[in-house]
């Protein structure tokens, strides 16, 4: 078995524990730097109420404050599943070198986990979306926007 392969067994195993406790649907993910596991995470919506409790995202959180840092430059994710359009976002805020998944999209969909309605929302123009997306404010939140670009103690990301 690879190491790779290894990695994703973790990966797996906590899928499937999590599952087992009922903490939310059985998606389990580690975090890899130097050969080392840094973050670990499954999913945790319906325990916690937090809809992006996914596991990839309570690995980034938990990897970043293990790290203390916003980036996971140089790590490796290993997720049971896919990512979906949240957690992918959410990956390529943290910047990992790679990500491994095992189970793909269908594979979610056909036990109940269907993204594709928000994968075909993205290719939407605004006004047609399911939910009303509606602008407010831009006069008074652009200020700051203008203040955060001349801002000369700024950390970039």
């Amino acid at each position: 078995m690879t190491r790779e392969e290894q990695f994703m067994e973790v990966a797996i195993a906590l899928s499937q524990e999590g599952m087992n406790k009922n903490e939310g649907g059985p998606f389990g993910c580690i975090i890899v730097k130097d050969d080392k596991i840094v973050g670990r995470g499954n999913n945790k919506v319906s325990s916690t109420n937090d809809p992006t409790a996914h596991a990839e995202v309570t690995a980034i959180r938990d990897a970043c404050k293990n790290l203390s840092n916003f980036q996971l430059t140089d790590c490796e994710v290993y997720t049971s599943c896919e990512p979906c359009p949240m957690c992918l976002g959410a990956l390529y805020w943290a910047r990992p070198k790679v990500v491994y998944f095992a189970n793909n999209r269908q594979d979610a969909a056909d036990i109940g986990f269907d993204d594709s309605m928000i994968y075909e929302e993205m290719n939407v123009s605004i006004p047609d979306r399911k939910i009303p997306i509606l602008p407010l404010g831009r006069k008074n939140a652009i200020k700051v926007f203008e203040e955060w670009k001349e801002k000369g103690d700024k950390t970039l990301y």
